[in-house]
């Protein structure tokens, strides 16, 4: 199948072998860039193993991500006037070359944009949470189910907050869009506006359900878990991250293609979740992400194959 992300006026889809940004331009014309797929098990076949595949996806997917952002955002400048480079910016072309330099910011930003996520959802709840055993003498492991109950508390209110935000809807509308167009050949109609309208905007296989996953699993792993130093505690959590990300991959795997009622009933509070990041889109934006899917798969043979529809319709 196929899955995508929200960008700025657009929508990047992934296919099986191919990859393609669909952009509404501010004159609303549509911008299409597509372009093959490589993916990190064919190249490193080791890293397509269960529970060591999630980590390295949930890297490659950021890269993309960011890569995906930086292009649909160059077809809205902030300013008329184009801004002069910064001295870095200009060192880095001069000896890197254009692409090697935009490699180094989107790898810079990625490595930002996860360190900011280990600070905020992890360490911030860690540091928030000792600060209150100083205070009152709890348990190890009360503290630890507090402290992850905290982290959850923090994710849902930096998602609202964002929800709230003008651009942020337009993107979290693109998102829908994207949702409502993977719903839609799912479940075997033909991918049309007024299907994807009335398709779900929630999906079981949504990074945001990836992103709770992880928080949740981490309160199991670290309750677990016994350390009595700060030092240590903020170790621990660190190490811990890549073995939880395999695992809330692999969940989210499952959830996928399974219909099970345990696994439906763990997928329901990143469902609920999802409503937050998720918006309505307008037939315009579903239009958008119908062209992105088009040009990455050919749902018209999926769907006679897994639901004996015409494949012409």
């Amino acid at each position: 199948m196929c899955g995508g992300q929200a960008l700025i006026e657009g929508i990047m889809m992934r296919g099986p072998k191919k990859q393609a940004v669909v952009v509404r331009k501010p004159d609303g014309a549509l911008e299409e860039q597509v372009e093959g797929r490589v993916l990190i098990k064919d190249k490193y076949p080791i890293l397509g193993l269960p529970f060591l595949r999630g980590v390295f996806n949930f890297c490659s997917s950021m890269a993309n991500g960011v890569k995906a952002l930086m292009y649909s955002a160059s077809f809205f400048p902030e300013d008329e006037e184009p801004e002069e480079p910064s001295k870095f910016e200009v060192w880095l072309d001069e000896h890197l070359g254009s692409e090697k330099a935009a490699s180094v910011f989107v790898t810079l930003a990625v490595v930002l944009a996860m360190g900011f996520s280990v600070l905020l959802f992890f360490l911030l709840p860690t540091a928030l949470v000792g600060g209150l055993g100083r205070l009152v003498m709890l348990p190890m492991w009360l503290r630890n189910l507090l402290e992850g109950v905290v982290r959850i508390v923090i994710f849902v209110v930096y998602l609202m907050l964002c929800s709230k935000m003008k651009d942020m809807r337009r993107v979290f509308s693109y998102h829908g869009a994207e949702h409502k167009c993977i719903n839609c050949i799912e479940h075997g109609l033909p991918l049309t506006v007024e299907n994807v309208r009335s398709s779900s905007r929630q999906h079981k296989r949504c990074g945001t359900s990836f992103l709770f996953l992880v928080l949740a699993i981490s309160i199991i792993m670290l309750v677990l878990v016994r350390a009595e130093t700060p030092l240590m505690r903020i170790v621990i959590r660190i190490a811990l991250l890549p073995v939880i990300a395999g695992i809330s991959y692999e969940f989210l795997k499952l959830a996928g293609r399974s219909e099970n009622v345990i696994v439906n009933l763990f997928s329901k509070p990143g469902l609920a979740i999802q409503k937050l990041t998720t918006k309505e889109p307008d037939d315009g934006m579903i239009e958008v992400a119908i062209q992105a899917v088009e040009a990455v798969f050919d749902w018209r043979a999926y769907e006679a194959e897994n639901f004996h529809t015409a494949a012409d319709h």
